[in-house]
């Protein structure tokens, strides 16, 4: 049965559902039990079991709304204090673990074509994946479009796409459960990330919370995201998406995000005092990520992927499980530290929206910029590995 308590054309039921889980995933967080998993994981699990006990639906314009408005409204509100000449260290050492985690990976996707075997169109899931699991799911479409596989086989690419939220799901929970693993936190290097470089600016420059600062925040927020948005579609229409993808692998409207990330950036690296005393945008940003958290997660049919997809949900797994383990043996002897490598991993795994927003969730301040400026890096590196992934297994 495909009806839900609340149905799908409910939205602001829809809303409220997601509002309501967020909240719990906030208040279970307060409580000694809850803290272990943390909120982050909560909201996760109890959104997949409000789905999946068809309280909520696994897909609605809702979730749509939340993916195509609150998340890239998530990059301006976490880099509103963003100076890049404060942060220029910690983004160096991020980039060194995002590389990493994109090797990882590279070597993922070939352990699991040697186990899984997926016929024809082995190269070009192979493919697909990679750029989606080094970019994020911005590089999944060109990928399937340039190895046919959108055209050829359309219902293989539902299925990969059904079990990538499991998937990412089930990973981001995990992410955000290790650092309360004492045995895997101590083998690391241990660093604070959890003071902003950009609050030590100008002592006493940080007030409270107003309805003034939140409108000027959410203004600047909006106002950042629209702009980005329209210079994304200009591009678009000055120079053919399909050629510029053929050309160098992605398109202006894939590159949205990184006009916003740019933009968001402009003014705290130029204006930082100005900036640091806008209040509330940190906040807001987390309330909306455990938005999209739940947002994702609902999407995951557990039922489905078990009789529709089982060797797509293996392959993915495999990938999946390989990626974390290389990851994190290679950022161990690298001396990174744990949030960096699990920042990076999300970044890798979930695109630049997520890595953000984990790091705030998590309380690792000075890592969400760098967390998105990675996951930006991922947009161009992404298409080309998943090329040449295509190209050897071809």
């Amino acid at each position: 049965m495909d009806a839900s308590l609340i149905p799908a054309d409910q939205h602001l039921a829809v809303m409220a559902g997601l509002t309501v889980i967020a909240a719990a995933g906030f208040l279970l967080e307060k409580t000694k039990f809850g803290a272990l998993l943390t909120g982050t994981v909560w909201t996760i699990l109890l959104a997949i079991l409000a789905s999946n006990l068809r309280i909520l639906p696994f897909d609605a314009p809702a979730y749509g709304f939340v993916f195509s408005y609150a998340v890239p409204v998530l990059i301006p509100l976490f880099l509103m204090k963003a100076d890049l000449k404060r942060i220029f260290f910690e983004t160096t050492r991020m980039t060194g673990a995002f590389l990493i985690a994109s090797l990882a990976t590279v070597i993922g996707v070939f352990i699991a074509v040697l186990v899984v075997r997926l016929g024809d169109w082995e190269a070009a899931v192979a493919a697909s994946l990679t750029g989606s699991y080094v970019g994020g799911s911005v590089n999944f479409g060109p990928l399937t479009e340039m190895t046919g596989l959108a055209e050829g086989a359309p219902s293989l690419v539902s299925a990969i796409v059904a079990a990538d939220h499991l998937a990412s799901a089930a990973y981001l929970g995990v992410l955000a459960v290790l650092p309360g693993v004492a045995w895997i936190a101590k083998r690391f290097v241990s660093r604070d990330h959890t003071q902003d470089h950009t609050d030590t600016l100008e002592e006493g420059s940080e007030g409270a919370t107003t309805p003034l600062s939140l409108a000027l925040t959410l203004a600047y927020a909006l106002t950042v995201v629209a702009i980005g948005t329209w210079l994304s579609s200009v591009g678009d229409g000055l120079v053919s998406p399909d050629a510029m993808r053929e050309a160098i692998g992605v398109s202006f409207g894939d590159l949205k995000y990184v006009f916003i990330t740019l933009l968001a950036l402009i003014l705290p690296t130029a204006v930082p005092k100005q900036m640091s005393k806008l209040n509330g945008g940190f906040e807001l940003g987390v309330v909306f990520a455990f938005l999209f958290f739940g947002a994702i997660a609902a999407g995951a049919n557990v039922a489905q992927l078990l009789a529709d997809a089982p060797l797509i949900m293996l392959f993915i797994a495999i990938l999946v499980s390989v990626h974390g383990v290389v990851a994190f043996v290679l950022a161990k002897f690298c001396k990174l530290s744990l949030p960096e490598i699990i920042i990076a991993s999300n970044a890798a795994i979930l695109g630049a929206t997520t890595a953000p927003a984990l790091a705030a969730a998590k309380g690792w301040r000075d890592l969400v910029t760098p967390g998105v400026l990675v996951g930006v890096l991922g947009y161009a590196l992404g298409t080309v590995l998943g090329t040449l992934v295509y190209g050897v297994l071809s």
